[in-house]
């Protein structure tokens, strides 16, 4: 006889599992742990099959029934249905590895092996963040470039044009990595360029002026912050590298016998290694600085830990504090100061002052040829360049008529070298 639904409430657990039958081949497994399971047996060709109907009460005695009967069409039809149910299985598990969020992650996963920045991944996970709450549960290939197109105008709602197109991009490259993996057919947000506003490009406020940079000098040895902070203001204008690569600057990275700074790869934009020559006023501070934070691994530890470099804002916040706006003067700007005083002063090759700035040339052929050029004239250049801050800082608007450049001074250190560790040889820039 058919099973009733009391019966199934009231079958109490046995040492041993036994079956409750109900017709059809289809029976209520209960075990000795009290769990009822629904089952199926039946003959496919030559073979006996349990099919694994599913678990009471999640699966009700009608369900198991019409799970029953579908089953025996199947049989019916010459098909297996352990076999069907395994298909069914895995077109779930493909479907559910196929959403957004699924690809999303595997594609920023693959960003991080390849060595991003941490800075990028961070400003990539907290686009991810703001779409996964529309898109993340959605299968990537139904994705509409309306519902993308919603989720960038709510970002640019706020004033964030920037931020709306790096989502844009963020979500394209995401396409683009579930088409390459066979989960998608089409870039919906391909579509959307030209959708949004595009933002207005600002370039980093910089002090490029004779007597401006001579002013800004002496306002930073007036500096009445932080010690610390105070080196790093100080050694800015000298190295011109960007300000993530400075205030992330490690000590076993300097080599004060070599007189060159050696940034890994992964610390650069470019993420390739860049080197820097340090010159005798850069070596003098570094050494200064290194009776300060030399026990430690950065240059400039964060003040709450030193086990993280200082904060980004940091000398943007002192430069506010010396009376610069963000308009006049930035912690990036002092690469602009040394690209356009460099380039006046027209006493090296503009490839030269280039190759220091760690620019990427965008022809991939001079590229090639470039790597390890203009190492010794780039040394020259670092200490010329030191040397000319020196003036600037000793050069008074007033004092200007009749001023003339000093010729570069190599001399020897005013201190013995020797920082940490050698680095390898930097002909190799």
């Amino acid at each position: 006889m058919p099973l009733t639904q009391l019966q199934i409430v009231h079958a109490k657990p046995s040492t041993t599992p036994y079956k409750l039958a109900d017709g059809g081949s289809l029976y209520l497994l209960v075990k000795p742990n009290g769990t009822k399971t629904w089952r199926m047996n039946y003959r496919f060709g030559d073979r006996h099959r349990t099919l694994h109907v599913g678990r009471w009460p999640a699966v009700s005695l009608a369900d198991a029934r019409q799970r029953r009967d579908s089953a025996h069409k199947l049989l019916a039809g010459g098909q297996d249905p352990v076999q069907e149910a395994r298909l069914v299985k895995l077109a779930q598990q493909i479907s559910a590895a196929s959403t957004f969020k699924a690809i999303a992650e595997e594609w920023f996963e693959k960003n991080k092996a390849e060595g991003r920045a941490p800075v990028t991944l961070d400003k990539i996970r907290w686009l991810l963040d703001l779409l996964y709450p529309a898109l993340g549960t959605r299968p990537i290939a139904d994705i509409t470039p309306q519902e993308v197109l919603f989720e960038l105008r709510k970002l640019e709602a706020t004033g964030r044009h920037e931020s709306a197109r790096r989502m844009r991009s963020v979500v394209s490259r995401i396409f683009r990595y579930a088409i390459a993996t066979a989960r998608a057919k089409h870039d919906v947000a391909a579509d959307l360029r030209g959708a949004i506003i595009t933002p207005t490009v600002t370039h980093h406020a910089a002090v490029t002026t004779r007597d401006g940079v001579g002013q800004l000098l002496r306002a930073i040895d007036g500096f009445s912050g932080h010690e610390v902070t105070t080196f790093a203001l100080k050694l800015a204008p000298h190295l011109f590298v960007r300000p993530g690569e400075l205030r992330a600057a490690e000590w076993e990275e300097f080599d004060a016998g070599e007189s060159v700074w050696s940034l890994p790869a992964e610390k650069t934009k470019m993420r390739r290694p860049h080197w820097v020559p340090l010159s005798r006023q850069v070596k003098n501070l570094l050494f200064d600085l290194y009776e300060l934070t030399g026990h430690g691994k950065y240059l400039f530890p964060s003040f709450l830990t030193p086990e993280r470099p200082m904060c980004e804002n940091t000398l943007n916040s002192a430069l506010r504090r010396m009376g610069y706006s963000q308009t006049e003067m930035t912690s990036h700007g002092f690469r602009a100061t040394a690209d356009t005083l460099l380039n006046e002063m027209r006493e090296f090759h503009p490839d030269v002052i280039e190759r220091q700035m760690a620019h990427l040339d965008k022809n991939s052929v001079r590229r090639i040829y470039f790597r390890g050029e203009y190492w010794d004239e780039r040394v020259i250049m670092m200490q010329r360049w030191s040397d000319y801050l020196d003036e600037l800082r000793a050069l008074r608007p007033q004092a200007r008529r009749g001023f003339s450049r000093l010729g570069p001074d190599m001399g020897a250190p005013e201190k013995a070298t020797g920082f940490r560790r050698p680095v390898s040889e930097p002909t190799a820039a």
